[in-house]
């Protein structure tokens, strides 16, 4: 009944103190049941309040010798809860209990006899370890604290020292093995070692979400979700993380980040200007039935191709010379494409021109022409306009009668009143230039009338 008594009484400061602190949700607790073995012979102290020299001189001689030194009571002797805190580091307070009838060396001393009158041992031990290997299956870890051992109800303060491991059979089970040294601070209670072996179990982790993952593994402890996302959700059920899906409340794929593609066109609803009905990436999901790149809601002509300036419709060539009409600088007369939808002066077109200039008659030593130039004139009128974009240089000539600077300026006036008739009547001025070349330019001989004549001229030539 005392062992009883005194077990439950260590039991029961063990329970307070477990008790006593609040669990922290990051840092689960440990319990740990077994049984414990108390041997004083490798000590290395050689004198023993037993007396005879029992123990060894040498400091862990014969650690291992439990059938001549371990005092070990077959059955629950051993409890121990502690709290984890941080980066490896935890706290516990252990309640043991033992019957000692094994204080030494029998074989040292066989004149003597080495057994007790079955003293009772309790202890009560705090300890900080560290494990270095912490959330793995081989755990093993380090120990210093202190605590009250009694034997024979005599009671001494110790220092104690510990090493040993954890082997995790799974997440909240293992088992624990571990060696304390505990060195007395009174001449009555000598050093000793005290080893232990029990079985662990983890637990008091807290799940805030209600998940099954606690929260100090949970990467979103407020929230329920599963554990193929460490306790994230997945709401809309696609295999998409809530937190990795843009779209979290409607079933997608991945290829769309949790987005659906509900025409499979491959443009994510989101993204889809048209998300019922299949179409191009280009056009953001909508379809363009003549290919003309118009959406067919915007095409105006969705069964033929047509430019989008147009509204998808194509241009209109009037004339048909090749060049639509938007392009065409003469959309009603055909030209060349080279032109802009124009026609091109030829040479042909460029002679007969040279040859009305040609007759276009002046007052004598004057600039002012006459009027019976007016339908010669009309005939140059009429073939400037079928070439709207074609733009001409006016030129004069005269023959050598005369100083130089006379019929220089004498050919500039007669240029310019052509060049100035023609707009009059209707010759766009940006068209027409004007240029006189006085005597420089013969194209017949000045030594005769008839080449005199022919030497003044008017010409009207294709501007380059």
């Amino acid at each position: 009944m005392k062992n009883l008594s005194r077990l439950l009484f260590a039991m029961l400061l063990v329970l307070g103190y477990s008790n006593a602190n609040a669990q922290d949700k990051n840092n689960p607790w440990q319990i740990t049941i077994g049984v414990n073995a108390v041997d004083a012979y490798p000590s290395g102290d050689g004198s023993l309040f037993a007396g005879g020299g029992f123990a060894s001189d040498s400091f862990g001689d014969e650690f291992g010798n439990a059938s001549d030194h371990w005092n070990i009571l077959p059955s629950l002797s051993t409890i121990s809860v502690s709290k984890y805190l941080s980066d490896g580091f935890s706290f516990g307070v252990t309640g043991s209990l033992n019957k000692i009838e094994k204080w030494g060396d029998i074989s040292s001393n066989p004149d003597v006899e080495n057994s007790v009158d079955d003293l009772s041992y309790y202890g009560v031990d705090g300890t900080i370890k560290y494990n270095f290997l912490d959330g793995t299956t081989i755990d093993p870890f380090v120990g210093l604290g202190g605590g009250y051992t009694w034997i024979d109800e005599i009671g001494a303060g110790t220092v104690n020292g510990t090493v040993g491991l954890n082997v995790w059979f799974n997440d909240n089970i293992g088992l624990t093995l571990q060696t304390s040294y505990k060195h007395a601070f009174e001449d009555y209670l000598d050093t000793h070692f005290q080893h232990s072996a029990g079985i662990s179990i983890k637990f008091g982790g807290t799940d805030t979400d209600g998940d099954g993952i606690f929260d100090k593994d949970d990467a979103c402890p407020d929230v329920a979700g599963l554990a193929a996302f460490n306790g994230c959700p997945d709401t809309d059920g696609d295999g998409i993380e809530d937190s990795k899906d843009t779209c979290p409340n409607e079933a997608g794929t991945a290829e769309f980040n949790g987005c659906p593609d509900s025409d499979g066109d491959g443009v994510a609803d989101k993204d889809d200007n048209c998300p019922t009905v299949a179409g191009l990436k280009s056009l953001a999901g909508c379809p363009d039935a003549d290919g003309d790149g118009v959406t067919d809601a915007d095409d105006k002509c969705p069964n033929v191709a047509g430019p989008a300036a147009n509204k998808g419709c194509p241009y209109p060539d009037t004339d048909g010379d090749g060049v639509l009409d938007k392009d065409d600088k003469c959309p009603k007369v055909k030209g060349t494409v080279a032109n802009a939808g124009c026609p091109e002066v030829t040479a042909a077109v460029q002679k007969q021109l040279n040859e009305y200039a040609k007759t276009i008659l002046f007052d004598t030593g004057k600039s002012t022409i006459k009027a019976q130039s007016a339908t010669v004139l009309s005939d140059i009128i009429n073939i400037l306009k079928e070439y709207p974009t074609s733009k001409f240089t006016v030129e004069g000539h005269t023959d050598s009668i005369g100083s130089e600077k006379l019929n220089q300026r004498l050919s500039d006036s007669r240029a310019n009143s052509v060049k100035e008739y023609l707009i009059e009547n209707g010759i766009d001025a940006f068209r027409l230039s004007a240029l006189g070349y006085g005597e420089s330019k013969p194209i017949d001989s000045n030594k005769t009338r008839a080449g005199r004549a022919n030497n003044r001229r008017v010409e009207i030539n294709l501007a380059k």
